[in-house]
């Protein structure tokens, strides 16, 4: 009931012959009335005279629908203005409305967010709808920051310090000398695929391997010193921004410095190792004919004690010889 439609009620209730408990029923029910429509005023009245005068125009009772359905009415009708001011909240490609907003947020999605990601990729000529942007939000990305990205694409450091030990990427040329690299890597976001798309960290990972790869078939480190450039081709030919969010723009090699030559050291170890290898194999031969000498020793010694035992039976048989009269001084007779 509005306030109109109160006064003429009350009008028509308050006739000649009326109770005083009628008048006090009716007089009542009108100031309950005005004062709900106070209330309703003071609340939303501000609020909705802005939508209105904005061209977003938005019921009064759906306003306050979205008090009892714990939407924020204030969220979805600044949103709503921006997205009518833009001229994009009447467009039937972009779906803009309001039922979809508040569906938005209470899917505990950022509605300013979205609509300015809408916004921007409408300025810039993207074919970004409501569905799609809502979509990228509620994935878990920032839909605003993906929409930035694509119109002004973004450096990524390789590797990337804050995520890394190392402040270079270290490659070996086939000639064994170290190269240490960093590099720059320049990508937009493509929107086709920011919604199951790999991050930024699989960008990082790749184009490092892509690095340490090119430099390794490199006859000798002169070669990528001479021509930087060719690491660059090298990568971008290989297409590492496949199922990724990002849009490979290009990459540059912001410093290369010239490290260890890890292939003499590694000829050094391996020759030290042929020596402790020669060395033990020597000390082992020397252990075994130690071993031997001594076996033989023991041997002799073995075979002595049998000499020293058949020199004592000599005795003994002379001995039994004597007792049994075998034995003669003079020979036998």
């Amino acid at each position: 009931m509005t306030f109109r439609s109160a006064i003429v009620f009350a009008a028509e209730a308050v006739e000649p012959g009326t109770t005083t408990a009628t008048i006090v029923i009716v007089v009542s029910l009108l100031a309950l009335v005005i004062f709900g429509t106070i209330v309703v005023l003071m609340l939303y009245g501000k609020l909705w005279f802005r939508a209105y005068m904005s061209g977003a125009y938005v019921r009064l009772s759906t306003l306050i629908g979205m008090t009892f359905r714990q939407v924020n009415p204030r969220i979805i009708v600044e949103a709503k203005i921006m997205a009518v001011q833009a001229g994009v909240g009447s467009d039937p490609k972009t779906g803009i409305s309001t039922e979809r907003l508040e569906a938005h947020f209470l899917a505990r999605g950022n509605v300013p967010n979205v609509i300015s990601a809408i916004i921007a990729a409408h300025r810039a000529g993207m074919d970004l709808d409501f569905d799609r942007a809502a979509a990228i939000d509620l994935a878990g990305r920032d839909v605003l920051d993906a929409v930035r990205t694509s119109v002004y694409p973004k450096v990524i450091d390789c590797p990337d310090p804050k995520k890394s030990r190392k402040p270079t990427l270290s490659a070996i040329a086939r000639n064994g000398v170290e190269l240490r690299v960093s590099a720059r890597v320049t990508v937009r976001t493509n929107l086709a695929q920011l919604i199951g798309g790999a991050t930024e960290d699989t960008v990082v990972a790749r184009v490092g391997e892509g690095i340490i790869t090119s430099i390794g078939s490199a006859d000798s480190h002169l070669d990528v010193l001479e021509n930087p450039d060719r690491i660059s081709k090298a990568v971008l030919a290989r297409g590492l921004d496949a199922q990724t969010a990002f849009e490979i723009v290009s990459i540059d090699i912001a410093d290369i410095d010239v490290g260890e030559n890890i292939g003499a050291r590694l000829q050094a170890d391996q020759a030290e190792a042929d020596t402790r290898v020669a060395q033990a194999t020597a000390e082992r031969r020397r252990a075994e004919a130690v071993a031997q000498e001594q076996a033989m020793k023991a041997r002799v010694a073995e075979n002595r004690a049998h000499v020293v035992l058949a020199e004592a039976e000599v005795p003994q048989a002379m001995a039994a010889a004597f007792r049994e009269g075998r034995f003669y001084a003079n020979g036998p007779e």
